[in-house]
């Protein structure tokens, strides 16, 4: 029976912890994506491009330089 309440008691513990841990990581990854979000609108995005399109765009380009590098490194 004591086990039992130990279990139970640890149990408790294991979802406070968990669930502070979940309420800080989600806040961090939220201030992160709306830092990131300003920098591109702010410095990367073009000709009236939403900052949507612009880290599309941006994908796309690191993507080629990828690429690119992987040919030049194969020859």
């Amino acid at each position: 029976m004591a086990k039992s309440k130990l279990v139970n008691a640890n149990k408790k513990i294991e979802e406070k912890v968990v669930g502070a841990y979940k309420k800080v990581e989600n806040s961090v990854a939220g201030t992160y994506n709306k830092i990131e979000d300003k920098f591109v609108d702010k410095y990367l995005t073009k000709d009236g491009e939403t900052v949507e399109e612009a880290k599309k765009r941006l994908k796309e380009e690191e993507k080629q330089r990828q690429e690119k590098n992987k040919e030049r490194i194969s020859k």
